[in-house]
């Protein structure tokens, strides 16, 4: 079956970023914000990591977003939740500053244009820890329209992460594709390229390679995003 679907990874493959420098910058800035709201930033960012954690190891039973609030509550009791619109009011005004720790290339948002006038199906199959104004916050960085995806992951409408290969199995749900009609493409090679255990094609893009378990990357269709072209338009 000829593909008809090509998800995207985000961080580090349509948006340029060492994930280590972007995390710090991020935990920083959102810790200083809410600071003056009543969050030590030291017990905040030790939350927030534990709910990330619950985050990669959900089983299915409930969205990603209701895991992370239901152990945030653990910490700071229910009344917290009357302070999430302080949460979105970070994302709306300040996290913009986070920007500074990423890159930019505008061959991503051109190669992504091109695909979808070339007839192709996009999703954004980028981490789903993120809520929606977060995770459309960094499309705009990367020059992305978010209209022309089918779908783009947050916390809010998925039950898994990577690289639980479940989560690829809820996106092909959702659109209602067949794995071997689906193109995976990202950067680190743990949970990006476990889509192929579903049947999906994968292509490695290496400007930001993550490759923590030092897996060998010679099966993988790899190179630049002037690589990716070239490996579908040759399909």
């Amino acid at each position: 079956m000829s593909i008809r679907y090509i998800f995207f990874d985000l961080d580090g493959t349509l948006l340029p970023m060492d994930q280590d420098q972007f995390i710090r910058t991020y935990m920083g800035a959102l810790s200083t914000y809410m600071a003056p709201h009543g969050f030590e930033p030291k017990q905040l960012v030790k939350t927030i990591w534990h709910g990330t954690g619950a985050m990669f190891n959900n089983n299915g039973a409930a969205s990603n977003e209701d895991v992370f609030w239901d152990n945030f509550t653990a910490v700071y009791g229910p009344d917290v939740r009357q302070q999430e619109p302080i949460f979105d009011t970070f994302y709306r005004t300040r996290f913009a500053d986070v920007k500074s720790s990423c890159g930019y290339d505008p061959k991503a948002a051109q190669t992504v244009k091109k695909l979808k006038q070339m007839g192709f199906e996009l999703v954004l199959a980028t981490q789903p820890i993120f809520p929606a104004i977060a995770t459309e916050t960094r499309m705009l960085w990367a020059g992305l329209d978010k209209n022309v995806f089918k779908l783009y992951t947050t916390y809010e409408n998925s039950n898994f992460c990577k690289p639980n290969p479940a989560y690829y199995r809820q996106i092909l749900e959702k659109v209602g594709a067949e794995a071997s009609e689906c193109l995976m493409v990202g950067n680190d090679v743990t949970e990006d390229m476990i889509a192929q255990t579903l049947g999906m094609k994968v292509f490695l893009l290496t400007d930001c390679l993550i490759n923590k378990e030092g897996k060998d990357l010679s099966g993988y269709p790899q190179g630049n995003l002037d690589a990716l072209l070239h490996y579908i338009q040759s399909m």
